[in-house]
């Protein structure tokens, strides 16, 4: 009784915790959909992989429940009906055949949008339990006190050990509520709905929990026999057997009742769950793509719930060791409420916009709570050893999967949303710093729109860097010419910046060489990205002193060559040649979300492929052309397949007067130069022209 209350308590500092997270990003997917928010990509993955474990776990757990009460079940209804129990009622097997045959029924109901029955099996064992507790009640009024209290003897016998124990092995019991925020996406006014049913989800538990166990405890025992000793007699049907003794037969058949129909609500609401922690990875790409497929006639997601139904049918089958996996599920659980713990932390120093739900009693709800799941979980991976080295295999085995199968494009996906929803940087606590160095005050304004939608004010910051070129023994009061210069250029920064209404810093140098005092200040303000401009590109291949200073940089480079007038959030086609599956893919996810969030472009991916290729090259190239614009779009795009010998007549008679969109070529490991395919299109276009370059 002492461990189920203190587990309440556990859970409803957690619930709270979660319900926070869960009124602030309303998706489905639970904790890892709150991680995917505030950590890496790869962090990310790691947490969904694995509650995602738990999940299947722990919904193995409930169909073997579920299979081992309705085989009881049925013996005891063919004993009723007065015939003997047939040989095949007896075997054990049977039970892993009625758990697998309860699975893929739910599975199908789900995939059907059906409840399976949730609605009325809930009702159902709330009733039953109801009637159990009142019976229980009913009989210790009517027993003596002396008796009442010699049953509850010896109280606390193992002492606290026996206690954390306890604690460990029940924390599952209370498993559930967070299944609520795994679906929040599919919840109707999540912010208010969410928390309300995590905390009345707990509190009807509790209040089922705890009289039940008194009742057990109290008279549901054999006089001058404990509790523990009968638990030990029969673990799997001590609840059953302590109702009989003090309700007869009719008190062992409600406990078996509402046995089959507590596994199997519970079963389904983590199939249900898992299912949707699946389809939140998929579409993030951290797992494959065509699990997050949906239904044509239900919209559900039909391949995530038969995957997941696959592996619980799978453990239910090959798992022979119930107990550990019981215990691992309960370890994950704890390790990732505690995760969810310090996540609520994060999303409430880091949010711009503070949660519609508040937990209560800041910061000593998330740091009570989160510290009371890692104890309980080291203590629960120090008593049973399996329990741990089961999840670290597990892990282990998702990590090799991630680093081989979906890293490139669930970063690539990761890059996208940030750009796309700079919100997500200030969630993750970064600050990034763009460098633009102008010298030129005619393209100032565009130079400036450009660095605001590669990194907003609200999330990042915007550097403008001008140099006063000047030899080292340069005397201003002698020749103030280059201060003059370098003071209108910087008048000029400012009044762009303050009619666009873009916040900047600005930084004045003295070099004699720019190029390289724009690569000192680079790497001394650690910026994430240089923004450079640029009137041409010779087609000559000499390098000049910006493939000097590209050559020089360690961040990420974005080259803008455009006319005087030329204005961003006019812009309304972009044009990107690629070339396989692209060789900068995630500076160029970046810039087009980016784009995305300012204004609708359409975004034309023109792939040009030789005369003379074959019809399965072709095809290949067409699918490689799909997913390069499907990795790299947020808004409209389409797809241009060109066979041609000349890629660059192709680009020059696309162009007109779109943005284009070029990677620059690499050379060495760390060299950077405008190779000849890029000067020819600078040279043979008018058009605004981008060359991104990703840092080495």
């Amino acid at each position: 009784m002492v461990a189920f209350a203190l587990n309440g308590l556990i859970a409803m500092l957690t619930a709270l915790s979660f319900g926070e997270m869960a009124s602030k990003f309303p998706e489905s997917g639970g904790t890892y959909a709150f991680s995917r928010k505030v950590l890496s990509v790869e962090a990310a993955f790691a947490v969904g992989w694995i509650v995602w474990f738990a999940s299947i776990v722990a919904a193995m757990l409930y169909a073997v429940g579920f299979g081992y009460f309705s085989l009881v079940l049925i013996r005891e209804s063919i004993q009723l009906a007065g015939y003997s129990v047939p040989a095949w009622a007896t075997g054990e097997w049977l039970v892993s055949w009625i758990a697998t045959f309860a699975v893929f029924s739910l599975a199908i109901g789900l995939v059907r949008k059906s409840s399976g029955g949730g609605v009325w099996a809930n009702v159902g064992k709330v009733i039953v339990f109801g009637i159990l507790i009142l019976g229980g009640l009913w009989a210790v009024a009517w027993q003596p006190v002396t008796q009442t209290q010699a049953a509850l003897q010896p109280f606390f016998s193992t002492g606290v050990v026996g206690m954390f124990e306890a604690m460990g092995f029940s924390f599952i019991a209370l498993q559930g509520f967070d299944l609520i925020a795994a679906v929040g996406g599919e919840v109707r006014n999540p912010a208010k709905n969410i928390p309300r049913a995590m905390l009345l989800s707990l509190i009807i538990a509790l209040l089922i929990y705890l009289p039940l166990l008194f009742v057990i405890t109290t008279v549901g025992v054999s006089d001058g026999q404990g509790i523990a000793e009968a638990a030990g007699q029969n673990p799997e049907g001590i609840v059953a057997l302590a109702a009989k003794n003090y309700l007869g037969p009719m008190g062992y058949g409600f406990v078996i009742f509402a046995a089959v129909l507590s596994m199997f609500t519970a079963l389904q609401a983590n199939l249900f769950a898992a299912s949707r922690i699946v389809l939140a990875m998929s579409r993030d790409h951290t797992l494959p793509s065509s699990l997050s497929r949906l239904s044509t006639r239900w919209h559900t997601p039909v391949n995530a719930i038969l995957v997941t139904s696959v592996l619980i049918s799978v453990l239910v089958i090959a798992l022979p060791d119930v107990a550990s996996a019981g215990a691992t599920a309960s370890l994950i659980f704890l390790m990732t409420f505690a995760m969810a713990h310090w996540l609520a932390v994060l999303v409430r120093r880091r949010s711009a916009t503070q949660p519609p739900f508040r937990a209560p009693f800041y910061p000593m709800v998330p740091i009570v709570g989160g510290l009371s799941c890692v104890a309980l979980a080291i203590f629960q991976g120090i008593v049973v050893p399996s329990a741990g080295m089961i999840a670290i295999a597990w892990l282990s085995i998702g990590g090799l999967l991630f680093l081989t199968l979906f890293a490139r494009r669930a970063r690539l996906k990761d890059v996208s949303s940030m750009a796309a929803n700079p919100e997500l940087l200030r969630l993750r606590g970064s600050s990034p710093l763009v460098l633009v160095p102008i010298a030129n005050p005619r393209n100032a304004e565009a130079m400036i729109a450009l660095a605001n939608t590669l990194v907003p004010a609200t999330v990042g910051r915007v550097l403008l860097q001008t140099v006063v070129v000047a030899p080292d023994s340069w005397q201003p009061d002698v020749d103030p010419g280059p201060a003059d210069r370098s003071q209108a250029v910087l008048r000029e920064l400012l009044r762009a910046s303050s009619k666009l209404g873009v916040p900047v810093e600005t930084l004045t140098t003295v070099s004699a060489e720019p190029m390289p005092e724009i690569a000192r200040v680079a790497k001394l303000h650690r910026c994430e990205s240089v923004l450079l401009g640029l009137s041409e590109i010779s087609d000559d291949s000499h390098d000049t002193p910006l493939e000097g200073l590209l050559g020089q940089l360690e961040t990420d480079v974005v080259v803008l060559r455009a006319a005087e007038n030329w204005q961003l959030p006019e812009t309304k086609r972009i044009l990107v040649p690629v070339a396989g599956r692209g060789g900068h893919d995630y500076l160029l996810a970046r810039l087009l979300a980016s784009f995305s969030r300012q204004q609708q472009c359409l975004v034309t991916f023109l792939r040009v492929v030789p005369n003379n290729i074959d019809a399965i090259d072709f095809r290949r190239a067409r699918r490689d052309l799909e997913r390069v614009a499907h990795d790299n779009t947020f808004g409209n795009s389409e797809q241009v397949l060109v066979k041609s010998d000349d890629p660059v007549d192709v680009i020059t008679k696309l162009a007109g007067d779109q943005l284009v969109i070029l990677g620059v070529q690499r050379i060495g490991p760390r060299r950077k130069l405008f190779g000849q395919f890029t000067r020819k299109v600078a040279k043979q276009t008018e058009c605004p022209l981008i060359v991104i370059s990703r840092r080495g």
